[in-house]
């Protein structure tokens, strides 16, 4: 029998088919080795602090002794923190975005402003606590406060809010506003029945999973001098406060071992209020992308 003739068409096809197994190969090793190193951590994690995780834990303030430790202070930290970061940043990124998009001029200004905001959202948190210690702390006077944790934090996620926001905005089809128009509709009311609406979702999403990184943000707010021992709750946005990451990272930097699973059970905590959050986002993108 004569040898098959291989075709060039035939060698470049297995070529092909050669370097995609290759790469393919390639990107399940590395999603098997980051799906490896976070079973690992998490196994670490709860079975060193699942011991400590019960009410005490989370209804007791920070103690110096790890039998008293407990969360509460940092837990609720965390929310007024929030409280103050959510409207902030969720206005000025959405109104910011709205802006860019709908009402500015398409010139080189306006895409030198887009260019630097994509820029921030990839700035280290460092950055934006130094911002926040000279502008709120020691020039607005707040002192290390939570208003100007909360404002600090914006700062820090308002980047990617608007950027995400910006991209909602713009998948909207452009048929949508030409039927509002020819309804007779005015610009604010075509973003405001149209626009927002359609773009929820893409806001949304984008804005729970900036705020999930804000709760889990440490440098910035240690720059303006957060407190990693509180034992009281804060009765106003100028008292001192401590959060979780700050309050974890303050147990783990402790030489006694008991301390070390104190900070593995605040992690817990931690990550549960981080997978609460993100699995929000992920239900308001589905139900609100099957109405638009």
């Amino acid at each position: 029998m004569k040898n098959k003739v291989v075709t060039p068409d035939e060698k470049q096809i297995n070529r092909r088919i050669t370097k995609n197994t290759f790469a393919k190969g390639i990107f399940f090793l590395g999603t098997l080795f980051g799906i490896i190193v976070l079973a690992a951590l998490l196994i670490r994690i709860f079975t060193q602090g699942i011991g400590y995780l019960d009410f005490d834990f989370l209804s007791n303030f920070a103690s110096r002794r790890p039998e008293d430790a407990g969360i509460r202070a940092a837990i609720l930290g965390t929310v007024w923190i929030m409280s103050i970061t959510i409207p902030v940043s969720l206005i000025l990124g959405v109104s910011t975005s709205i802006y860019l998009e709908e009402y500015a001029p398409k010139n080189k200004f306006t895409h030198f402003i887009e260019l630097n905001l994509a820029n921030l959202a990839g700035v280290p948190s460092v950055v934006f606590g130094l911002l926040g210690l000279t502008i709120f702390v020691r020039l607005l006077e707040m002192g290390r406060s939570i208003l100007a944790g909360g404002l600090t934090m914006s700062l820090l996620i308002l980047p990617v809010i608007v950027v995400a926001s910006k991209e909602a905005i713009r998948s909207i089809p452009q048929e949508q506003y030409e039927a509002a128009y020819a309804m007779g509709a005015t610009k604010w009311q075509i973003i405001r029945t149209v626009v927002l609406p359609a773009a929820t979702p893409g806001i949304l999403t984008g804005a729970i999973l900036s705020l999930s990184r804000g709760v889990g943000e440490t440098a910035s707010l240690l720059m303006i001098g957060a407190m990693t021992f509180i034992a009281y709750i804060p009765a106003s946005v100028l008292d001192g406060f401590t959060v979780l990451p700050i309050q974890i990272f303050s147990w783990a930097s402790r030489p006694q071992t008991e301390f070390q699973a104190v900070a593995a059970a605040g992690s817990i905590v931690l990550l549960v209020i981080l997978i609460v959050m993100n699995s929000l986002a992920i239900f308001i993108r589905n139900k609100y992308s099957k109405r638009y």
